[in-house]
């Protein structure tokens, strides 16, 4: 199976690629459109801004690329606010494959959210073996309103998408590589879709 982590300078992303070895996957990193469209999974990592990312993606031609892919594709963290509509972070126009924008978080509450939160109203095979109100670790400022394609929800002043899918692009808000058992049993499922 072959795995491409979108290298396209803004992410977490050996601790992704440690993930997935401890799973016995070699996820390969990649920003050569060929090796992106032929792969069987693609990840679509994030840590940062979002309108420098969505800057480093529109340099690279990967904002053209990212919505046409076919196989199954996880946006993780700022990847997954990238596949909504737009973002109030830099006011960024997003690629537009989830149809829901994604705002920052109220002064009411301390930002950016960061820790263990739980996720709730699962609605996917990425959930497979995943009980209600497990926890996840998250560390944003801005989050994706829930929408139709929400798949998980959480709650922090506001409850908010924990997870998005449309088609074979899906989303987390929180990361998988740093949440544990749980978080691994997550990518394990992405594998196996």
């Amino acid at each position: 199976m072959k795995i491409i982590i979108i290298d396209y300078g803004a992410g977490n992303i050996k601790s992704i690629q440690f993930a997935f070895k401890r799973l016995g996957v070699d996820a390969v990193l990649s920003n050569n459109i060929d090796e992106i469209r032929t792969a069987d999974k693609v990840i679509f990592p994030g840590v940062g801004e979002a309108s420098s990312a969505m800057r480093m993606l529109k340099e690279s031609g990967l904002d053209a690329i990212i919505p046409t892919l076919k196989q199954p594709v996880l946006g993780i963290c700022l990847g997954m606010q990238l596949m909504c509509i737009a973002t109030e972070e830099g006011n960024t126009k997003g690629l537009g494959i989830f149809n829901t924008t994604v705002k920052r978080f109220s002064s009411k509450v301390k930002v950016p959210q960061m820790g263990w939160n739980t996720i709730s109203d699962l609605k996917s095979d990425l959930f497979t073996g995943i009980k209600e109100n497990e926890f996840m670790y998250l560390v944003h400022s801005f989050y994706a309103e829930n929408c139709d394609e929400t798949i998980a929800t959480t709650n922090y002043d506001i409850a908010y998408a924990a997870a998005l899918q449309k088609d074979n692009f899906y989303g987390v808000q929180f990361h998988p590589e740093k949440s544990g058992v749980i978080g691994e049993q997550i990518l394990k499922n992405f594998i196996e879709l």
